[in-house]
């Protein structure tokens, strides 16, 4: 039976009361996509799949998982994940769905709770990727499947390159979301118009830089910072002498000498540790920043190189967000894909 469109509407969600909620208020599921990019993954294509369906299934422990999948691949998919994670077959590109994927938006009015999601544009990270058609067509395909209603914006974004604390500010880096590639006509002061237009961001913080490393997605927030809770974010910094210290001591200063959108000072959780691996024959690193939370857990990427740093860290994580409970996942091929757990899945609110 034929899927019906999903209904887009025709004003914004700020004019329907909709905000982007934070990451921490409850889930009905969590979307993943499945990797498909053999000219991405290559010969790592095979563990690539391994991982994610390892990651499914930890998040599966806590609440559902929707695994979106091309129909040449589904079957696959379904083998690897079990029974634990729904798999819908709709075309995608790759795997990347916080960045391609539909951004969810709530509301409290007369009737209850309101959901509808945001479809931004997806031009594959400013033209790194081709193609990239299927995943700019992911949310409204995903969203007819799941009866959510859409806004469609007139702004080319992904879903990584930001974080909320569900009150009203958002954390974004300059490095990405100003970079020509995106959005070459629009101003600073239009893009961060349009945030609040469409994700309910009453306070945009422009921290200047992501990671060095990060050259695929040119500086996402969410390999450097994420909101723990209203007014706590947690920070990458690194150590004097590395690559990344100067551009994170940056951020740092930034987010010293900001208020939230209540007018409150930020506590900084700060994260020194930043493990070091090799992507495509470069630099690169596999940030615990890059995480993921879900219902009762976070799901947190580990190099796996090192288990007493390993050990600490997510000890750390563990009081920074108790009494979630820490789940540690492979990471490094992830990274070797150009990201970590928060770029491959993306929570619907309940």
């Amino acid at each position: 039976m034929a899927i019906s469109p999903a209904r887009t509407l025709v004003d914004t969600p700020r004019a329907a009361g909709l905000a982007m909620p934070a990451e921490w208020e409850l889930h009905e599921r969590t979307l993943m996509a499945w990797p498909v990019r053999v000219d991405l993954w290559g010969e790592d294509l095979a563990q690539a799949r391994r991982d994610y369906a390892t990651i499914a299934n930890a998040i599966a422990a806590f609440e559902p998982v929707l695994m979106v999948a091309p129909p040449d691949a589904a079957a696959d998919a379904r083998r690897r994940c079990g029974r634990g994670v729904e798999v819908v077959e709709l075309p995608i590109d790759d795997s990347w769905i916080r960045d391609s994927g539909p951004i969810f938006v709530t509301g409290h009015g007369a009737t209850g709770t309101r959901r509808a999601a945001v479809d931004f544009g997806f031009n594959g990270w400013g033209g790194k990727f081709l193609p990239h058609d299927s995943d700019d067509a992911l949310p409204a395909a995903l969203l007819a499947h799941l009866q959510v209603d859409r806004f469609e914006a007139p702004l080319v974004l992904e879903g990584g390159s930001l974080t909320v604390d569900g009150e009203g500010t958002l954390i974004t880096t300059e490095q990405c979301l100003l970079n020509p590639n995106r959005n070459p006509d629009l101003t600073r002061d239009q893009i961060e118009a349009l945030l609040g237009e469409y994700l309910g961001a009453e306070r945009v913080i422009w921290m200047p830089h992501g990671l060095l490393e990060d050259h695929d997605t040119d500086g996402h927030v969410d390999n450097v910072a994420a909101f723990v809770s209203p007014g706590r974010v947690l920070l990458q910094t690194a150590p004097p002498g590395t690559p990344n210290h100067e551009r994170l001591a940056e951020n740092l200063s930034c987010l010293q000498a900001a208020t939230d959108a209540r007018g409150r000072a930020l506590e900084i959780v700060e994260l020194e540790a930043l493990p070091s691996t090799d992507v495509r024959g470069l630099p690169g690193c596999v940030p615990y920043t890059n995480l993921y939370v879900a219902n009762g857990a976070v799901i947190v990427p580990v190099a796996g190189d090192d288990p007493d740093r390993d050990t600490e860290v997510l000890g750390m994580l563990a009081s920074v967000y108790a009494p979630r409970e820490i789940v540690p996942v492979p990471g490094r091929m992830l990274a070797e894909g150009g990201g970590g757990v928060h770029c491959i899945t993306q929570q619907v609110p309940a």
